[in-house]
C-alpha cells in the first residue's frame, strides 16, 4: 500500500479538510501514516491568513523535495498562489474530494491541478479524525466579509453554507459513533445561512436537539454578523450542550483603524456584545483576534487598543503583527510602521495579556465541577480536559479520551488551569 502523510497549517476548518483527504484516501486503499519519513506521498494541507504562515509553508516544501517525495500542495496557497506552483499537483479548497484522483495520477508522474471554486465538497465525506471524540464540522465556506489585510477571502470565496439537514446527519452519524465534542467551524460562522434564508442560532437550536452526552464549541464569528443575530445567539448558548465560549475578533480597538481595515462594526458593537454574553453568563470565556501596527496606527489608537483589553479582560487574545497579505487593499495604505515599533507594540499588548490571562484563571481556584478529557498532556499521565467554559484544564490520572471526570482546580497558570486528580468519574454526565 501507498503510505501518505498528511501535514496541516490553519485553522480548524483545514483541519476539517485533511479529516475528509485522509478519509478518502484510506477508503481508496492507501496508507495514512503519522510522519513524512514513513511516506511514499506527502500532502502539504496549507495556510494562507499570515505572512509567516506562508513562509513556513515554503521553507517546508523545499525541505521535502530534498528527501525526493512526490508532494501535494492543498489548501488555500494552492488556491491562491498556484501560478508558483507549476511543478506541483494542487488540491483547491473547494476541491478536497478529488483528492484521490490527484494523488493517483501524481503517483504516475502526471500534474494534476484540481483548484476551480465552482462547487462544494459533501459533508458526507469518509474522515478519519484527528481526534477520536472531536467531530470539526464545515458548516460554510467563505465569508461575506472584504477586509482589507485578508488574503482569506480569496482562497475561500463567498460565502456558502451547507443545508441544516446535512450538518445535522454528520453531527447525528458523529455522536452515534462516540464523539464528545462537536465543532462547527467556517471561516466566519457568524454569517452562516444568510445565503440560504436560515442563521447560526437555527442550526444550533436543531443541533442541540440530538440525543446523547456531547457539547458543541462555535467557531468564530466576526461582530457585525453577531448583531443580527445577538439575543437569539444568547438564548440558545442557555442549552447545555454548548460550550459557554465565545471567539469574537475586534482586531482593533480604535473605530478610524477599523473602518481603514473595512471592519463593519464599531468598538462600542464589541463592549456591548462582550458584556451582554456576560452578564447572561459570567464564567463564559472570551476569544478575540487583534492585528498590531496596521498602516496608519499612530500611538493614541494603538493606546485605544490597549485600554480594549484591560477594560474588557478578554480570557483570551491572538495577538497578530501586521503583514502585507500581496493583493489585498490594506498594501496601498499609506502610513507603514516600522517593524521596530510593531515589535515593541506587539511585546506591551502581549504583557498586558498575560497579566490578564493569569488574573482570570485565578479566579477559577477552588472550583469544583466535570471536565471532558479530550487530550493527551506533555507529561506521563497528565491529561488536557475542558470545562463548561471551555477552559483547558490539567490533571494527572489513570484516564481515557472521552472520560467525564469531576475535578477541583488547585493551581492557576497563565494559560491552565491545574486540577488535583478526579474527585470522582460521573460516568458520561455532561
Amino acid at each position: 500500500m501507498t503510505k501518505i502523510y498528511i501535514e496541516t497549517y490553519g485553522c480548524s476548518a483545514n483541519v476539517a479538510d485533511s479529516e475528509r483527504m485522509a478519509g478518502l484516501l484510506k477508503e481508496a486503499q492507501f496508507d495514512i501514516v503519522n510522519t513524512s519519513e514513513d511516506a511514499d506521498l506527502v500532502i502539504l494541507n496549507t495556510c494562507t491568513v499570515k505572512g509567516p504562515s506562508e513562509d513556513k509553508f515554503w521553507r517546508r516544501l523545499k525541505e521535502i523535495q530534498k528527501t525526493y517525495k512526490i508532494v501535494v500542495v492543498a489548501g488555500c496557497i494552492a488556491q491562491t498562489d498556484y501560478k508558483k506552483l507549476k511543478r506541483f499537483p494542487l488540491v483547491g479548497t473547494k476541491q478536497i474530494h478529488k483528492v484521490v484522483e490527484v494523488v493517483e495520477e501524481a503517483l504516475n508522474d502526471n500534474v494534476i491541478r484540481e483548484i476551480s471554486m465552482e462547487e462544494m465538497p459533501g459533508l458526507n465525506l469518509p474522515t478519519i479524525r484527528k481526534n477520536p471524540i472531536i467531530e470539526i464540522i464545515p458548516i460554510s465556506t467563505g465569508c461575506l466579509g472584504a477586509c482589507s489585510f485578508c488574503k482569506t477571502k480569496a482562497a475561500r470565496g463567498n460565502l456558502q453554507s451547507y443545508p441544516i439537514d446535512d450538518i445535522l446527519t454528520k453531527a447525528q452519524k458523529a455522536v452515534n459513533g462516540g464523539i464528545r465534542e462537536i465543532w462547527i467551524t467556517s471561516q466566519d460562522c457568524g454569517c452562516y445561512g444568510f445565503d440560504i434564508d436560515t442563521d447560526l442560532p437555527t442550526l444550533l437550536e436543531e443541533l442541540v436537539k440530538i440525543k446523547g452526552k456531547f457539547k458543541i464549541r462555535v467557531g468564530m464569528m466576526n461582530p457585525d454578523h453577531l448583531l443580527k443575530i445577538q439575543d437569539r445567539l444568547i438564548e440558545v448558548y442557555k442549552s447545555k450542550k454548548i460550550f459557554k465560549f465565545l471567539h469574537l475578533p475586534v482586531q482593533a480597538g480604535d473605530n478610524e483603524v477599523l473602518e481603514n481595515m473595512n471592519r463593519l462594526y464599531k468598538v462600542e458593537d464589541f463592549k456591548n456584545q462582550v458584556r451582554e454574553f456576560r452578564k447572561e453568563f459570567p464564567n463564559i470565556t472570551i476569544a478575540t483576534d487583534i492585528i498590531v501596527g496596521f498602516p496608519g496606527e499612530n500611538s493614541t489608537q494603538h493606546w485605544n487598543t490597549l485600554t480594549l483589553v484591560r477594560e474588557l479582560s478578554p480570557e483570551a487574545v491572538n495577538i497578530s503583527r501586521f503583514w502585507q497579505r500581496p493583493n489585498t487593499p490594506a498594501t496601498r495604505l499609506k502610513g507603514k510602521i516600522p517593524g521596530d515599533v510593531i515589535k515593541h507594540r506587539s511585546k506591551t499588548l502581549t504583557d498586558i495579556f498575560h497579566n490578564i490571562s493569569l488574573i482570570q484563571n485565578e479566579r477559577w481556584l477552588g472550583w469544583e465541577g466535570p471536565i471532558i478529557i479530550d487530550e493527551h498532556g506533555k507529561e506521563e499521565g497528565q491529561w488536557i480536559g475542558r470545562n463548561e467554559s471551555y477552559k483547558q484544564v490539567i490533571v494527572k490520572g489513570a484516564y481515557s479520551l472521552g472520560d467525564v471526570i469531576k475535578v477541583k482546580i488547585v493551581k492557576a497558570e497563565r494559560f491552565a488551569l491545574i486540577a488535583e486528580e478526579a474527585i470522582m468519574k460521573v460516568g458520561g454526565n455532561y
